[in-house]
């Protein structure tokens, strides 16, 4: 499932890339996608078996952890571009190539120091007492901290400067990172014990286990709560178009019948059609609203002199309006005189275009409940 997903992740950001090759973030978020992606079959037993097969015993692993720490290399480099100037970016960028060409030298010599027995280890069961298996956990450890570190102080910085859910998004990133600088040095520490001979505290592994099982959905939240907000925002401002779409139904449907010259775009088809189709809610929107408001404008004469010749002189409300609406537009089909002038009816408040579309709305609400005159 996870390489399944780096895949997919991998094909996005190639194809991102190739539209901005320039663009500092996204190299350094695509790199890192690639030496996870690269580092996943290394980790799987069929894969470990088939390249120590080919090149030697250890190489799976040693590959798969330089791929890692190259992955965490391009992930403060996404940070460091995040909240770094240019020049300053690309400056301490190539400066840190520096400690990651260290640490993979020493973990290759650290591999080759090891006897081939012991090469195949895992962190549980590794023996720290052979140098070269404490030297490359130590030397890998330590990178991991300085690498988490350093994505750490820079995404603080960019969360300082940062506003709304990005900012949000991004303290969560930074609780992330702190934890796993934390889980980080606390394995350090075990290294270092196991090394000496000591005993580890079973309550010390679990608790480095569970910050970083804390950390890493954290982090992953914090990467992706920002693009969830606007997701989630754009999705309830499309809905709720749709549902006003449906709402001027009644309005609109009576208006277009007496004016279809007045029609934007070809009618609807229907109402399931309209809610099947995904796109262009917000034109249909927009056309709907601006049609309504254009037929009123135009019946408005009629509704005042039905209302006027009942005793609603004071004004038009929209109880008034919606009860006169069929009557009007009756006797503008069957061509009787009228005011040439319009007059205001279901005016908004103020100039909002969404105080227009409330008036609209409930005028449309109250034509559907109302009872025609007689």
């Amino acid at each position: 499932m996870l390489g399944a997903v780096l895949c997919v992740a991998l094909a996005v950001k190639v194809g991102q890339l190739a539209k901005a090759p320039s663009d500092k973030l996204l190299q350094a978020v695509t790199l890192c996608i690639v030496c996870a992606a690269a580092s996943f079959p290394l980790g799987t037993g069929g894969g470990q078996r088939w390249t120590d097969a080919l090149v030697g015993d250890g190489t799976a692993k040693l590959l798969q952890n330089v791929l890692l720490l190259c992955a965490l290399h391009f992930l403060s480099r996404f940070f460091l571009h995040s909240a770094a100037d240019r020049d300053t970016g690309v400056r301490r960028a190539r400066r840190d190539v520096l400690p990651l060409g260290v640490t993979v030298v020493v973990i290759t010599a650290a591999m080759v120091m090891t006897p081939h027995g012991e090469r195949n280890h895992v962190y549980a069961t590794a023996n720290m007492r052979l140098a070269g298996v404490f030297v490359f956990y130590l030397a890998a450890g330590t990178y991991l901290i300085y690498a988490l570190a350093m994505s750490l102080r820079w995404a603080a910085r960019h969360a300082r400067a940062s506003t709304g859910p990005l900012a949000t998004g991004l303290w969560l990133v930074v609780v992330a990172l702190a934890a796993m600088v934390m889980a980080g040095c606390t394995r350090a520490v075990l290294n270092v014990a196991r090394w000496l001979g000591g005993d580890v505290s079973a309550p010390v592994v679990t608790g480095g286990k569970l910050l970083l099982d804390i950390a890493i959905p954290l982090f992953v939240l914090g990467l992706i709560y920002a693009p969830l907000t606007v997701r989630w925002a754009t999705a309830r401002l499309w809905f709720h178009r749709l549902r006003t779409y449906h709402r001027l139904t009644p309005l609109w449907t009576a208006l277009h019948r007496a004016f279809p010259e007045d029609s934007l775009d070809r009618a609807p088809t229907g109402a399931w059609s309209d809610t099947l189709r995904l796109t262009g809610v917000h034109r249909r929107y927009y056309r709907r609203v601006i049609e309504c408001r254009d037929g009123l404008v135009r019946v408005s004469p009629y509704i005042a002199q039905i209302a006027s010749a009942e005793g609603h002189s004071a004004g038009l409300g929209l109880d008034v309006a919606a009860r006169h609406l069929p009557a009007a537009l009756h006797a503008y089909a069957a061509g009787d005189p009228a005011p040439s002038q319009a007059v205001p009816v279901a005016l908004p408040g103020g100039d909002d275009l969404e105080d227009d579309v409330r008036q609209l709305t409930a005028l449309s609400d109250a034509l559907r409940t109302a009872r025609p005159r007689t």
